[in-house]
């Protein structure tokens, strides 16, 4: 029994190897190609320039950007990924409840309270204002 446990973690240490061997062996592949000068280097301002799906850009490389969009989207993130842990739990709370009786529910609303205060921090700290 043991000895399956054991294995189990050399199976992730083996994908753990691979998942940093291959980027890295890419990366140590392109650069000794660029010291035998196989892979070509030729900078010029077309290959320098931003690209901006297909159209020339309106600002330099530094423009300003509105933080609020992004902690707006932040905050959004935050409680989808909230539903996608209430989805499972709601189908299963039939099950779930006749196993382990209130403990579910009670869990569940811990959970949604941790992240009502949340909310109501983000709100009191006008995050979710747009003026």
């Amino acid at each position: 029994m043991l000895d399956d446990y054991f294995r189990q973690y050399a199976l992730i240490a083996i994908f753990a190897a691979v998942a940093v061997a291959i980027p890295v062996g890419m990366l140590i592949a392109s650069w000794v190609l660029s010291v035998l000068r196989i892979r070509p280097y030729a900078p010029d301002s077309v290959k320098k320039a931003i690209y901006e799906c297909g159209f020339e850009t309106l600002s330099g490389r530094w423009s300003q950007f509105n933080f609020r969009f992004y902690s707006f989207a932040l905050i959004f993130v935050v409680f989808d990924v909230e539903v996608v842990f209430l989805f499972p739990w709601a189908a299963g709370f039939g099950l779930l409840s006749a196993q382990f009786g209130a403990f579910v529910l009670i869990e569940m609303a811990v959970f949604v309270a941790i992240l009502v205060v949340g909310w109501l921090y983000a709100w009191r700290k006008g995050s979710l204002e747009w003026s």
